[in-house]
């Protein structure tokens, strides 16, 4: 099951930035992200990570980012799952809950799973509406609702 991540660069923008982890954690969420500028494509960031040789490097893979520039998120994860250590979704191509847009995240958390994917889940979307109250994507999910992936917030 993935372990979700509340973006706060993204999320609870109604709370001062300090406040956003307290906001966060009242939700359920045990994990938080926020943004920082990074220069490399994902091929160069995974070639970095094979020249360096270091166990504890790895790369994030942004499904939002992915689907807009490459498409075939599923090839994609199957392909570099092995130097993948951080995932980070949106709905595509709004950028807002996970539960509209073109990609199928329920198909792609059960590949999370079957690839033995145990990490982090960033959740770097703009809620529609107030954090909390965007978050029922998530509780339907969480609820079994979604017989083939059911999300935890870890």
């Amino acid at each position: 099951m993935p372990k979700l991540a509340a973006n706060l660069s993204l999320m609870y923008n109604e709370y001062a930035f300090l406040d956003r982890f307290a906001a966060a954690a009242a939700d359920g969420f045990a994990g938080v992200e926020f943004l920082f500028p990074y220069d490399f494509t994902a091929a160069e960031a995974h070639a970095i990570c094979r020249e360096v040789g270091a166990s504890n490097l790895k790369v994030q893979c942004d499904l939002y980012h992915c689907q807009i520039l490459e498409g075939d998120l599923a090839t994609t994860l199957r392909r570099d799952m092995a130097g993948i250590d951080h995932v980070q979704i949106a709905g595509v191509p709004q950028r807002h809950e996970p539960d509209l847009g073109e990609v199928n995240f329920p198909y792609l958390f059960a590949l999370l799973d079957e690839l033995g994917y145990a990490g982090w889940v960033g959740c770097e979307y703009r809620p529609r509406a107030g954090t909390s109250a965007g978050l029922g994507w998530l509780r339907e999910w969480c609820s079994g609702k979604n017989a083939k992936s059911q999300a935890t917030l870890a």
